[in-house]
């Protein structure tokens, strides 16, 4: 992981992990999301998503409704 990274979001449905990353970067906050979902039975595992410390409280304000 880049360094000073940090996580603010995970989930195991793909198409949420997705919609942070739109929700992220349409607003100016880089992300990097981390596919751990086994290959083999999709179910194990999470679809992880990081930003820079600096964006951390910018990008839990824009995600709070999909947090919740």
């Amino acid at each position: 992981m880049e360094k000073d990274f940090v996580l603010i979001y995970r989930t195991t449905v793909p198409f949420q992990a997705e919609i942070a990353r739109d929700l992220l970067t349409d607003n100016g906050v880089n992300c990097v999301v981390l596919n751990q979902q086994d290959s083999a039975i999709p179910s194990f595992g999470e679809m992880k998503v990081y930003v820079h410390q600096n964006d951390r409280e910018q990008a839990l304000n824009l995600l709070k409704n999909l947090i919740n």
